[in-house]
């Protein structure tokens, strides 16, 4: 097993440089200039980019190249690499119409589309365009490698909110421009009028990503996203409202320290390690004992963690193996921190290098501040030093993919006289470097399939798509099967899914979309040509 998966990884590289050499002969030689330099840049350093398109076209180098012209040429036209809150029109924020806020119950981000603040006008189209991609872009930077799930809010739409040509173009941002992106695609209480609009948009989603479109009524979407993250209009119980500025972003908070909750997110830990989660709660109400902001000294307090108590407070932290290299810092793991059920799964340990000349301040804030325990969540660092976080599930509290980690770094001028309290009040929030950390839930802590059947990440759809060669009588019975239900106008079964797409040829896809057209009734086919004429 071992070799077939080194041969596997081994065949993955040799067909990324093969799609890198034959980009640089085949569309770089004579039309460079038809593409910008830093996406160029990008595909020639970065083996996840190319192994994204190259995943999402199976392996096919010949369609990867195709999908990497396409998107690249949309990147330049779109100015994506440059795209900002200024370049955009302001009253577009300010609709509330396309935004990013909270997680499903994977951890997979949410981008939210409400159907009724969308207005179809040939006019506004492009800066629509580019108002997705700039929402696109600040996800992909900020949080690498987390999957969207989309949710169109359909609640008090109708046929002037549906906007085909807008639509086509969301769904190529994921096909096409941002591979690998797309978790589900959930479509919320959507009115039976809409009902043949949405067959088509299943027709252009192709056969990738046909299993991660969702139909779900406000009840039914709640196996998808914890009521904590759905508004209180389809039945959950989010409080937030958006509203700009500012940009909605997670609600990052200062953690549990060793003394229970601090105070605020500036103060520092106290020194009296005996107190315990009881009387720190207890100060942080209390005017006459608060915690008090201390001054630093780095050397003095390396001693005390290294020597007195290093050992035993990182004993059963999972040690990262990935890094990030910032700007300021380097931070590992460079992603995610995982943390399990049992005893020895639930310390992290995050460990910074300070890579700049000068002394650094840090501090690190989670989404979940309830849940864990940081040692030492706001300190210095020396130049070329490193230093040693933990982060430990606090008593019972278990782990989710929607938690949130964020360090924060900035230079310092005088460490030694320098409160911190007073120093992240007053430094300059564009010399703030932000890294931002995901959290894995560990395979034995994660919850078993839920009672749909949902399949549990897009890696398992991935999964079950598959690259072996197709079974000409498994073949048969998946078309058959595919056929019937696609005919019947739904796709409800994931299990379904992972069974036949690793034998359905794309070829027999595109008939089964056209099979599905074909089903639509009188009163469909009418609404079709409203839509379409």
């Amino acid at each position: 097993m071992a070799d077939l998966e080194h041969q596997g990884d081994q065949d993955i590289k040799e067909k990324i440089e093969q799609t890198r050499e034959r980009f640089k002969e085949e569309f770089l030689k004579d039309s460079s200039d038809k593409y910008d330099q830093r996406d160029i840049d990008k595909l020639l350093e970065d083996n996840s980019m190319v192994e994204g398109y190259l995943m999402w076209r199976l392996y096919v180098v010949d369609d990867a190249l195709k999908m990497i012209d396409e998107s690249f040429q949309w990147r330049k036209d779109y100015g994506v690499n440059d795209l900002s809150e200024f370049s955009i029109p302001r009253w577009m924020f300010e609709t509330g119409a396309v935004f990013l806020h909270g997680y499903d119950k994977e951890g997979n981000k949410l981008f939210w589309f409400k159907v009724k603040l969308h207005v179809k006008d040939a006019k506004t189209i492009i800066d629509k365009k580019k108002y997705v991609a700039f929402w696109l872009e600040r996800n992909v930077k900020k949080e690498p490698g987390m999957p969207l799930t989309v949710v169109f809010d359909m609640s008090e739409s109708g046929l002037a909110n549906i906007d085909m040509d807008f639509v086509k173009y969301v769904v190529n941002c994921f096909k096409i421009y941002y591979p690998k992106l797309l978790s589900k695609m959930i479509i919320v209480e959507m009115p039976w009028i809409m009902n043949a609009a949405w067959k088509i948009v299943k027709t252009w989603l192709g056969p990738q990503a046909i299993s991660k479109l969702k139909f779900a009524s406000r009840s039914e979407l709640q196996s998808y996203i914890d009521p904590q993250y759905i508004p209180p209009h389809m039945g959950g119980l989010d409080p937030f409202k958006y509203s700009y500025p500012p940009l909605p972003d997670d609600d990052f908070q200062t953690p549990i320290g060793d003394n229970g909750p601090i105070v605020s997110e500036d103060e520092i830990e106290s020194k009296e390690s005996e107190l315990e989660s009881k009387e720190g709660l207890d100060s942080s109400f209390n005017s006459e004992v608060a915690i008090k902001p201390k001054k630093v000294n780095f050397h003095e307090d390396v001693k005390t963690e290294d020597n007195d108590k290093g050992d035993h407070r990182i004993k059963g932290a999972r040690k990262p193996v990935t890094t990030f290299k910032g700007t300021l810092l380097d931070i590992s793991p460079a992603e995610e921190l995982s943390f399990g059920c049992g005893d020895t799964e639930k310390k992290s340990l995050i460990i910074l290098c300070n890579v700049t000349k000068n002394p650094l301040a840090f501090k690190v804030r989670t989404t979940a501040p309830e849940k864990y325990r940081v040692k030492p969540s706001s300190s210095t660092c020396e130049p070329g030093a490193s230093i040693d976080i933990v982060v430990s599930l606090h008593g019972v509290s278990q782990a989710s993919p929607q938690d949130r980690f964020l360090v924060m770094a900035a230079e310092m001028d005088n460490a030694g006289s320098q409160e911190l309290a007073q120093f992240w009040k007053e430094v300059p929030k564009p010399k703030i470097m932000e890294h931002r950390l995901r959290c894995h839930v560990l395979e034995s802590a994660k919850p078993a399939m839920n009672e749909a059947g949902d399949i549990g990440s897009s890696k398992d759809i991935n999964t079950a798509i598959g690259y072996s060669a197709p079974d000409e009588d498994l073949g048969s019975l998946g078309q058959s099967v595919m056929v019937a239900e696609l005919t019947a106008g739904f796709l409800t079964s994931n299990l379904l899914v992972q069974c036949c797409f690793g034998y359905v040829s794309v070829a027999v896809l595109r008939k089964i979309d056209i099979l599905n057209l074909l089903s639509l009734g009188t009163a469909e086919s009418n609404i079709f040509f409203l839509l379409f004429n």
